[in-house]
């Protein structure tokens, strides 16, 4: 099945195979809003949630959070920068050697690339990437090699995840060299241009998704690890609190007059959607809950774009700590 599916189709949900051992997945971004709703539902479909979020009292909350809901759940924080290539790094080494103390099958099932900012004004991360897409999409990307190896020792079919917006409709034209890819040329504008950044990210991870969904066909793992998108759609979570008040408050009572805005617990039914899709479903584009797929924007069928995201920002976290170690696969 290809990346973009030419027609509406619905899939049913397919739960974890639990009789031999117990399945766990990495929830990106796991500390508000999608994140949190997302980790909370696997909690309860029974996988062992790996929790990740930049901030150690948040993650400390969400683990109260889960557990006030779901006393069996099985959770296990890390605190991560995923906006930080070495952070990345370190979280995969962490995770291996979590798995390892444990009783858990040494390999994941499930990886759900959730995290995402919207900021207002630039920032510059440690690798000099703009810290919005480094977050969005480059940060996806690292984690998603860097734990490839994890997915493809599962004694079951793995899946990983990709939460991406409706907002990258708004794109017509892109371009993937390193400057555009890095958000470096975005550092460089008069005026820091954010809406347009977001849409690129959430365009990116189409792409990229795709790409990987090629790759892992020619190297005869497609029936191993299967590649989904999830766009949640309008979904009120913290993601504008850096947008003014007067615009943030605007546009939430304008979409929810139209009957558009959804809570995290309806809008999280994408994502898991695609986290719980049958075995060979990969390459769809889950939106709008009850297994329906639809098809993404006209660019992101674009396979030769795709493939020059994919070597721009291989080249790009070659020359940081991600290097060898991730460009093996």
């Amino acid at each position: 099945m290809g990346l973009i599916s030419l027609k509406l189709v619905s899939y049913p949900r397919c739960y974890p195979y639990t009789s031999n051992f117990r399945p766990v997945c990495v929830v990106t971004g796991a500390t508000s809003g999608l994140g949190l709703a997302a980790a909370y539902k696997l909690s309860k479909e029974g996988y062992v949630v790996a929790i990740v979020g930049r901030s150690q009292q948040l993650l400390s909350e969400t683990i109260r959070k889960i557990k006030d809901s779901n006393e069996d759940a099985h959770l296990k924080a890390f605190q991560v920068d995923m906006s930080s290539i070495e952070s990345i790094i370190k979280f995969k080494v962490s995770l291996r050697q979590w798995l390892l103390d444990s009783d858990l099958h040494c390999s994941l099932q499930l990886l759900i690339n959730n995290a995402g900012i919207l900021a207002t004004s630039p920032r510059v991360t440690a690798e000099g990437y703009d810290q919005m897409i480094g977050t969005n999409y480059i940060g996806a990307f690292a984690l998603t090699k860097l734990l490839l190896p994890l997915l493809e020792s599962s004694p079951v079919s793995s899946k990983i995840v990709n939460v991406t917006s409706f907002t990258h409709r708004a794109v017509t034209d892109v371009q993937v060299d390193e400057g555009t890819v890095s958000g470096k040329r975005f550092l460089r504008s008069i005026q820091y241009p954010y809406a347009q950044i977001y849409e690129y990210s959430k365009l990116y991870l189409i792409l990229f998704s795709k790409e990987l969904h090629r790759q892992l066909c020619l190297m005869g793992k497609s029936h191993q690890i299967f590649v989904n998108v999830a766009d949640p759609g309008v979904v009120q979570t913290n993601l504008m609190r850096e947008v003014p008040t007067i615009l943030s408050s605007l546009a939430l009572r304008v979409l929810k007059f139209l009957q558009l805005l959804q809570f995290p617990e309806s809008g999280v039914d994408s994502i898991i959607d695609a986290a719980l899709a049958p075995p060979g479903t990969s390459g769809a584009y889950y939106f709008g809950g009850k297994g329906r797929t639809i098809n993404p924007s006209a660019l992101s069928h674009n396979a030769k774009l795709a493939r020059e995201l994919w070597e721009s920002t291989s080249k790009l976290l070659s020359v940081t700590p991600f290097g060898a170690e991730g460009n093996s696969w």
